[in-house]
């Protein structure tokens, strides 16, 4: 698969609508062509200690920042007018944060199309992997994740697997 948008999220809290940062890496013909990153006031706004300690983000990262629905307008022409699928690692939690978080903003869903590179790597590498968790895939697929738990270089990463694997 060649043409695709890698998309990651982080969330503030185990609430599926807490998106506090995207990343999209636009792939075309296997190539990436364009990134996007942003960080987003969280709904509901709090953070729980646990998301914090994976991604390092806080209220004074996100409290100026723009909501989902504003941060969405960013990005959803290139995304509507070249639809091409969503790739994510673990895409049931990165499909699970879009769907919620439209429905937060009372925003028409437009039935994006997500595949898994999570699942695809269990295909493709089976047992030869110590586990299937994003950083050890990606060094499996030669792409180095050096600022893991970063909505963008983790979008990053999914594309290179998504290129070598898909």
């Amino acid at each position: 698969m060649l043409d695709f948008n890698s998309i990651d999220f982080e969330t503030a809290n185990e609430q599926s609508t807490s998106v506090c940062s995207v990343g999209i890496v636009f792939v075309r013909g296997g190539v990436v062509v364009d990134r996007f990153y942003s960080l987003i006031h969280p709904e509901p706004d709090y953070y729980q200690w646990f998301c914090r300690r994976v991604h390092g983000l806080g209220p004074q990262d996100t409290d100026d920042a723009p909501n989902f629905q504003a941060v969405w307008e960013q990005v959803r022409e290139r995304i509507d007018s070249d639809p091409v699928p969503f790739v994510a690692h673990n895409a049931k939690f990165d499909e699970g944060c879009l769907k919620s978080v439209f429905r937060v903003y009372r925003m028409d869903y437009p039935d994006y199309t997500f595949l898994d590179t999570l699942t695809a790597s269990r295909r493709h590498f089976g047992c030869r992997l110590p586990n299937h968790q994003l950083h050890t895939v990606a060094a499996a697929c030669g792409y180095d994740l050096t600022n893991h738990h970063h909505a963008l270089a983790d979008a990053e990463a999914c594309a290179a697997i998504a290129v070598e694997i898909l």
